[in-house]
């Protein structure tokens, strides 16, 4: 005599196959998260540190162009000068501190960009 089997159709999770994938992703999302703003400061500090090394070699290429010939270039006596000598002007959101350059010499300057980010480049002057 054979015994009766019960056909039980399943559809669908079971509540704690839910209960462990909600738990899953809250775990993921914990941890995301906080990455997610740790990138958007990392990204405004390595722009910044791009324009820095932009200036730097504006500046360096300005000087060595000007002192082969006094006609082509410009003057830098201040490191808010080489912003102007910049292909394309200077990014919107950024700033150079202002410095006395003299001329042949190099100095340390600052420029500020977005998110309170900084970064120095150097600058070399050369006088009109």
């Amino acid at each position: 005599m054979s015994m009766p089997t019960s056909k039980r159709s399943t559809l669908g999770f079971t509540l704690i196959e839910l209960v462990i994938v909600i738990a899953i992703l809250g775990i993921l999302a914990a941890v995301a998260i906080p990455k997610l703003f740790s990138i958007t400061s990392d990204a405004q500090t390595a722009a910044t540190n791009g324009v820095a090394g932009a200036l730097g070699s504006a500046s360096a290429e300005n000087y060595a162009v000007r002192t082969e010939n006094a006609t082509k270039g410009q003057a830098v006596v201040n490191c808010t000068d080489i912003g102007n000598i910049l292909q394309g002007g200077m990014p919107s959101g950024y700033s150079i501190t202002s410095g006395a350059i003299t001329n042949g010499a190099s100095a340390s300057c600052t420029v500020s960009g977005p998110g309170s980010t900084s970064a120095t480049f150097s600058g070399t002057g050369i006088t009109p």
